[in-house]
């Protein structure tokens, strides 16, 4: 039975990685998840304000001493407080490729290009196979439209295409008005993959302060679905590979993802629940589901539920819409209403 898959042009003995998670923190964990099944990896990311902090000594444009813009800036990690500084983390991931035989991917997470051009170039000279850019950016601007949104975002690809000979993924968020086109323009200007997608921390309500509280939780497997939908509209209409990540939790949501038209499904929240061990279990259970179904090669699997061959997708997904709300049963009038007591 064949698992291989190629993702950003590389093989991978099977579709399932390690995404972005400080759980690479040192060799012997690499190591770890390389033995654990792993078929790549990738690294935690270097920040942009990391960049421009040990750089410029700005975050933002910004000076953090700057007595105009301490309540700004507060939130943001003094330079000792990141993981690695930048040339240190030049020195872990060349350490991480030499004793590792998957491929590991470097990452750079931020919303412009201004400091990533130079540290891209020292990544690659680092050893990286390819190069993950986590575009995490909350336009909150509203004199910002989303088309100069889009085109910074297709003027970055091109940049790092144009300095770099490793592949480039974009790792972007759902919350696009037209993601189709977005994920042409990206096509078009050389990225060699799209990531789907990265997960936007919304704060709670302290209400003993009364003020925006941080909120982590892992993603559980109710953040599929919207993976699942955007992988099969854009399988086959772009050249780019595709990944799916968050709401990855047991070995059946990874063969939805790939029959939906994912490439690679990267595992992060079910690798800190589980350990490296689940890379095994989600091997075994995509063994079990294609013997069961006479598969034997991965690539039969991949896209078979995409819409690539629908003339209108976005009829086809209205019509399901409509189909699923028609069919919608209202519970009896005598059903007992929970107490709002």
């Amino acid at each position: 039975m064949d698992l291989s898959t190629t993702y950003l042009g590389l093989s991978l003995s099977h579709p399932f990685m390690a995404g972005a998670s400080p759980l690479v923190h040192d060799v012997s964990a690499a190591r770890q998840l390389e033995d654990g099944g792993a078929s790549a990896l990738v690294l935690h990311s270097l920040f942009e304000e990391q960049l421009t902090l040990e750089s410029r000594g700005e975050v933002r444009h910004r000076d953090p001493l700057d007595p105009h813009f301490p309540s700004e800036l507060a939130a943001y990690p003094d330079a000792a407080l990141y993981p690695l500084s930048s040339d240190a983390y030049l020195e872990h991931l060349h350490r991480v490729t030499s004793a590792v035989q998957i491929p590991v991917f470097a990452s750079l997470n931020g919303t412009t290009s201004e400091a990533w051009m130079k540290v891209a170039t020292e990544l690659e000279a680092a050893g990286a196979d390819g190069l993950e850019v986590n575009i995490y950016d909350i336009v909150s601007d509203p004199d910002r439209s989303s088309l100069a949104v889009e085109t910074d975002l297709r003027n970055m690809v091109r940049e790092l295409k144009r300095l770099i000979r490793i592949p480039v993924a974009a790792k972007l968020s759902p919350y696009f008005t037209a993601l189709g086109n977005l994920a042409r323009r990206l096509d078009e200007a050389g990225v060699d993959g799209l990531v789907l997608f990265n997960r936007f921390y919304q704060p709670d309500i302290d209400l003993e302060t009364l003020r925006l509280a941080p909120r982590l939780e892992l993603s559980t497997a109710a953040e599929l679905p919207l993976r699942l939908q955007w992988a099969a509209l854009l399988r086959g209409r772009i050249r780019a590979s595709l990944a799916v990540t968050g709401g990855v939790s047991v070995a059946t949501d990874g063969v939805k993802a790939l029959v939906a038209g994912a490439d690679a499904v990267q595992v992060v929240s079910t690798l800190l629940r589980k350990g490296p061990s689940c890379f095994t279990e989600m091997r075994t259970g995509l063994e079990q589901f294609m013997d069961a179904r006479g598969f034997v090669r991965v690539e039969g699997l991949k896209g078979l539920a995409s819409l690539a061959w629908a003339d209108d997708p976005a009829a086809f997904q209205r019509a399901s819409y409509i189909r699923t709300l028609h069919g919608w049963k209202e519970p009896p009038v005598d059903m007992p209403l929970e107490s709002t007591s």
